[in-house]
């Protein structure tokens, strides 16, 4: 049985990402309070976690409402499944590079952007709201 604030993210998660039936959403009680660990497809992984991390920062901030009605401190953890090699892509994305396209628009390569998602979301995870 989940809990609500497990339900609560997964129900906005869901109504985000292209395939709901990959969304988990863990819970475990530490001594900093509730921590859910977020798992997406990894295709849904920048859906998620949103331009600059935008999403991933009003979901937390949502989490943080929720706590205060609840009396409980919420921490949320987006897993990257897809970063199977450690920090490797992370480095990848600091020796910056874009790619020409045709009509003269400067667009990053796939894999430099997602170690650049990957980097942003490893940030996200060391605030503590």
């Amino acid at each position: 049985m989940s809990s609500i604030d497990q339900q609560f993210i997964e129900y906005i998660v869901k109504s985000l990402v292209s395939r709901p039936e990959d969304v988990i959403v863990e819970r475990s009680i530490d001594e900093k309070g509730v921590l859910l660990v977020l798992t997406v497809h990894p295709e849904d992984l920048g859906r998620v976690i949103g331009r600059r991390g935008t999403t991933a920062q009003s979901l937390r901030t949502l989490l943080r409402a929720l706590g205060t009605k609840n009396d409980a401190r919420y921490n949320l953890k987006i897993v990257d499944t897809d970063n199977v090699g450690g920090e490797e892509g992370a480095e990848t994305a600091q020796s910056g590079g874009t790619v020409e396209n045709s009509s003269e628009e400067a667009v990053e390569e796939p894999s430099k952007l997602a170690a650049k998602t990957r980097k942003e979301l490893a940030d996200l995870d060391d605030l503590d709201i």
